[in-house]
């Protein structure tokens, strides 16, 4: 599965373009199907190397409430759940506010 589509890239707001917003709106959502990671995607930007640096928050069985940071996309590619599964793309996933998502 693409992680980060033209599609998504054109919709993806820029990095601290809602820095002034309470409740920012998250527009994208990974998850390890088969562990406990989830990252809500506030804003991203591409880097000079070709990568994405993201701003938004994760939620794990460490942190079930979930932190506020910035993530590269890289690293996201690389975390494996349980059983060795790929992060994905919720497909499903509807824009909404931060506060939203837990």
């Amino acid at each position: 599965m693409k992680l980060l589509t033209k599609e998504i890239i054109a919709k993806l707001p820029k990095l601290y373009s809602q820095e002034k917003v309470a409740d920012p709106i998250c527009c994208l959502k990974y998850f390890t199907p088969d562990g406990g990671f989830t990252w809500y995607v506030v804003e991203g930007e591409k880097q000079a190397d070709g990568d994405w640096l993201f701003f938004g928050k994760v939620v794990s069985g460490m942190c079930p409430d979930g932190e506020l940071g910035y993530t590269m996309l890289s690293q996201i590619e690389e975390v494996r759940g349980s059983l060795g599964l790929p992060v994905e793309r919720d497909k499903w996933f509807d824009p909404k506010p931060l506060s939203q998502c837990k």
